[in-house]
């Protein structure tokens, strides 16, 4: 099959087949004389077990360590458990770190109670108070911060 077909049978663009060949995740198609990508139904396979890894924030640099195990599934599966976990616990992070965001907009968002021109905005103000260094709302102590 040719790389369109490809995409449209993934569910994905073109330019991400090309991208995840370049990166050397998906394995190099045979090329005709003309100079045409042809793909197998392994490379479907190979780019459908990338673009579910991808789907689940999985970096490159990982998914190259899961298609080596897929590579050889003779190995021990301890690697595979220890990556993923590091990855959940990088999601309990970025989930934290959302939660404070949130909390910093909440806090942000209250500055500004009714609707009125720019000059008097309490949000653009707390920004550029910010901006030239003063302290600010966002910023200061949060309620889960001072529950000490």
């Amino acid at each position: 099959m040719l790389i369109g077909e490809l995409a449209k049978l993934a569910g994905c663009e073109v330019e991400t087949i090309r991208f995840y060949e370049k990166e050397k995740l998906l394995s190099a198609p045979e090329r005709s004389a003309s100079g045409y990508r042809h793909y197998r139904s392994d490379h479907l396979g190979e780019l459908n077990f990338i673009l579910h890894c991808r789907s689940l924030g999985i970096s490159l640099a990982e998914i190259r360590q899961l298609a080596n195990f897929r590579a050889d599934p003779s190995l021990a599966c301890e690697e595979i458990n220890q990556l993923i976990d590091q990855h959940i616990k990088s999601v309990h992070q970025q989930l934290e770190s959302l939660r404070l965001l949130e909390q910093q907009l909440l806090t942000l968002r209250q500055r500004c109670q009714h609707s009125s021109d720019a000059a008097h905005c309490g949000i653009l103000q707390t920004l550029v108070q910010a901006a030239e260094g003063e302290p600010c709302a966002c910023h200061g102590a949060l309620p889960s911060q001072t529950a000490n």
